[in-house]
């Protein structure tokens, strides 16, 4: 995909409501329906869809932010090892939404942290480090529950922090610095009720929605196997997270080391969303004889996309590659997703894969 074409047509646009994409919702409560019995440990159909309204965009700096809302949702927070779910709040008024990327590439970027602070003239109403986020619909966003003062014109102030993710490539000198965008958020009930809203004959089964097509906003979909790349050597699933092997004869600009780089992409089984904020190690052996033991690091590069990377003496074909997810990923979980990529399992399972 031309990321800079995607953006230069959607900078024009106008998104009323991406419920649109849904197609065919009837409106509904806000209160969603029972959760499924004996869900699955996979990646599964949720109970219902929710319609989402987009509020507007903003550029400054290194990034740029998209803020939407919809109907308060039910997610599940992550925290290490452990999962924990936190329902709708009678005081909830809409879960916001915000998605952060780089206006050069399009890229969505994970690992930024973002605090939410929200006004009404110069009141300030609430204010949240809110959560990195996984859903079907959308991939990776910003996300949680907010209850605000009525029907009226706020102001919502996102705020970013230096990037500690490693960096590469045309990356490397980007998102070192912290920035704050404003985007004014013009609200009424009665246009939150009007969101679209169904429910899913299908729910707990295996598999999962399709993503949202937002006109103004990139996607997070990970790199195609064709779009990697270096040589896709190998690939695994672990608890319905997809890990594509790709190998480069020498590691990308910004890393300080020599011989061939290994990185893993992982993405969602089914919609191909990165999967990002996981701890990963692995073990690579050849003809009997351990080549790399070691960190697999966090690393966000322009032609990789987010990925966990690690330079080796080499890399042959036929050598055995033992990985092992040592922290689950780092983030909340909309429904569909709260039983996968470790979840409240705690843990995914180690993946051993052969080189090609």
């Amino acid at each position: 995909m031309d990321r800079r074409s995607f953006l230069r047509a959607g900078s024009t646009a106008t998104v009323a409501a991406v419920a649109g994409c849904l197609g065919g919702l009837e409106t509904q409560s806000t209160r969603a329906p029972p959760l499924v019995e004996d869900r699955p440990d996979a990646v599964y159909y949720p109970t219902h869809l929710e319609g989402m309204e987009m509020v507007g965009t903003a550029e400054t700096g290194d990034y740029a932010f998209g803020l939407m809302y919809s109907y308060p949702h039910r997610f599940w927070n992550i925290n290490g090892s452990s999962g924990s779910m936190t329902p709708i709040d009678s005081d909830d008024d809409v879960h916001l939404m915000s998605v952060v990327w780089d206006p050069q590439t399009g890229m969505v970027l994970p690992d930024t942290g973002l605090t939410v602070e929200i006004y009404q003239d110069d009141s300030l109403v609430s204010q949240e480090t809110i959560y990195p986020m996984l859903s079907q619909p959308m991939g990776f966003h910003y996300g949680a529950n907010f209850g605000l003062d009525g029907d009226g014109d706020y102001r919502v102030v996102l705020s970013v922090g230096a990037m500690s993710t490693r960096r590469t490539g045309g990356f490397v000198d980007r998102f070192g610095e912290p920035t704050t965008a404003e985007i004014p958020f013009s609200y009424s009930q009665s246009t939150r009720d009007e969101l679209t809203y169904r429910t899913l004959d299908n729910a707990g089964e295996p598999g999962a929605v399709e993503p949202m097509e937002m006109e103004m906003l990139p996607d997070s979909f990970a790199p195609t196997e064709d779009e990697l790349p270096g040589t896709v050597r190998a690939t695994a699933m672990s608890n319905d997270a997809r890990l594509l092997v790709t190998t480069l004869d020498a590691p990308p600009a910004g890393i300080d080391a020599e011989g061939s780089y290994v990185a893993v992409s992982a993405r969602t089984r089914y919609n191909r969303m990165v999967i990002p904020a996981m701890g990963l190690s692995g073990t690579l052996t050849s003809d009997g004889e351990t080549v790399y033991a070691g960190r697999f690091r966090r690393t966000l590069d322009p032609d990789l996309g987010y990925h966990y990377g690690a330079v080796v003496d080499d890399v042959a074909s036929g050598g055995d590659l033992a990985l092992t997810v040592t922290a689950q990923p780092q983030t909340a979980r909309h429904e569909g997703y709260e039983m996968a990529f470790g979840g409240l399992l705690g843990e995914m399972p180690d993946v051993s894969l052969t080189l090609s």
